[in-house]
């Protein structure tokens, strides 16, 4: 089945983490904080719940996960108030690869209990070297039960010759290199961990005397949750009772350090929902500054004071852009006005029977249609987050033709996207994507997609947009080929679920 997001014609994203320690309705929370954060992983989703049985004086993990959306998942209360007791939970809500779907061993968080006692863990992220270590661990006798590379982290923890559990937990992660952010739950605790470079985000907050983390603090507004930080790259931080009665949790680092971070850029330009902050800094400020920078290398002018200039999004994920590039071009006397050009239908969902594939124009009509009052006679401007394959952009387009536009100009707030990601996201394969089927060629890529013009955000003006305190730096490896850290030979090939 179609997710969305592909639908769209957008990158993928590799799910959604959510973690609580300390709260009586944990898994209450955790299924409210997973439904903040549907967007970013819409295959299946669970949560893991930590609970003391007095009178077997021991630690029972309770779960449930499957296939479907959060609200599918969980439409039974029941399952709260009879099956997932604890006041400590974790959550998971996974996007799939192609050929893992039915899998359902790879739904998370996995769950093991070993000589440490129980462990659950839910990941968000990208192993680059997940062929080196699945293949040196098969060599040495490990059985896995699913295709994703999150287990891989479970099975160096089981066999680590450390006592200590958190010991346990840092030699594993010293082995891993790549994208990870993670929750984990113990019998005790509840263990949030981020790469060195932190490349994808996580977020702590506090309700009441509980803590939680979360990809997004989207996930924090609907429990009523304070952002506190984000967990540092790097970084292992344990919360237990010790830490909620002192004020003061725990913190460990993983050895090999990072000079700097290197955070996904992609977050801010189409992943995040626009009333999130992630890595310190509001979405919407970033997106609207991407927008006005994109104004400002690209205007579309009127040719005459009768000449009507309407700029319209792609909604939803362009729609906070699209305000700053409007704001920015009357700024400089460009005299555009923003219109309601696109509106989105919200009720295609997974259940939706899709059009046949071939039958793309369809597919785009099932998902939009036009306002063609405010189009006809307008040289019309689209404003989009970013172009993948084309297919659904072109669709778009002829679609907005038909509403007999004077002009149709289309500007982009990222560059051109010419690299596969190692770290998290899923993007077709270089061959798929548009600016390397045209070589890079903008005026091609426009006469392909049927516009008078077309500009992209330059990869300078981009960086610009991000936040520069504390000297955080952004990985761009998608738009520039430069990849912060080496990956496996075939690690395209990598069959992950995260």
């Amino acid at each position: 089945m179609k997710e969305l997001s592909e639908i769209e014609g957008k990158p993928r994203c590799h799910c959604g983490i959510f973690g609580i320690f300390g709260h009586p309705d944990a898994s209450l929370m955790t299924y409210y904080g997973l439904h903040a954060l549907q967007h970013r992983g819409q295959e299946a989703s669970g949560i893991v719940t930590s609970e003391f049985i007095p009178d077997r004086d021991k630690w029972r993990f309770n779960v449930h996960k499957s296939n479907g959306l959060v609200a599918e998942v969980f439409k039974d209360e029941k399952i709260f108030k009879n099956h997932l007791k604890g006041s400590s939970a974790i959550g998971h809500n996974r996007y799939s690869t192609t050929g893992s779907t039915e899998n359902k061993f790879n739904i998370q968080p996995f769950i093991v209990n070993y000589r440490g006692g129980n462990l659950a863990l839910a990941h968000n992220g990208n192993l680059t070297n997940f062929r080196t270590l699945h293949s040196r661990l098969q060599n040495e006798g490990t059985i896995f039960q699913s295709t994703s590379d999150s287990e891989i982290v479970l099975h160096l923890i089981a066999r680590s010759k450390h006592s200590d559990q958190i010991m346990q937990i840092k030699d594993a992660l010293d082995q891993v290199q790549g994208a990870y952010s993670l929750v984990m739950l113990t019998d005790k605790s509840l263990i949030a961990a981020r790469d060195p470079q932190g490349f994808r985000p996580l977020a702590l907050g506090k309700l009441g005397k509980a803590y939680v983390v979360a990809s997004e603090t989207c996930a924090f507004d609907i429990i009523g949750a304070e952002y506190v930080g984000d967990v540092m790259p790097g970084e292992i931080l344990v919360i237990d009772d010790e830490g909620i009665c002192s004020g003061e949790l725990k913190s460990y680092h993983v050895s090999h350090r990072s000079p700097q971070s290197h955070h996904c850029i992609f977050e801010y330009i189409y992943f995040s929902r626009p009333d999130s902050k992630i890595y310190g800094e509001n979405v919407d400020k970033v997106r609207r500054k991407l927008g006005k920078l994109l104004a400002q290398e690209s205007p579309v002018l009127p040719d005459d004071e009768e000449d009507k200039v309407v700029v319209i999004s792609v909604p939803d994920s362009s729609n906070t852009a699209t305000l700053g590039f409007v704001t920015e071009s009357n700024k400089n006397g460009a005299d555009v006005k923003l219109e309601i050009g696109l509106i989105r239908s919200h009720y295609v969902g997974r259940t939706f029977i899709q059009p046949d594939q071939h039958n793309r124009e369809l597919t785009v009509k099932s998902k939009f249609n036009t306002v063609k009052g405010v189009l006809k006679g307008r040289k019309v401007v689209i404003v989009d987050d970013s172009i993948v394959r084309g297919t659904t952009s072109k669709q778009l387009v002829k679609l907005i033709r038909e509403a007999e536009p004077k002009e149709v100009h289309f500007r982009v707030t990222s560059p051109p996207i010419k690299y596969p990601c190692h770290y998290g996201m899923d993007f077709p394969s270089h061959n798929e994507l548009i600016a390397n089927t045209f070589h890079g060629d903008v005026a091609k890529i426009a006469q392909e997609l049927g516009v008078d013009s077309l500009a992209y955000l330059s990869i300078e003006k981009m960086v610009e947009a991000a936040p520069k305190e504390d000297g955080r730096h952004f990985c761009t490896a998608c738009f520039s080929g430069q990849y912060p850290i080496p990956v496996d030979s075939d690690s395209e090939k990598n069959a992950n679920d995260n």
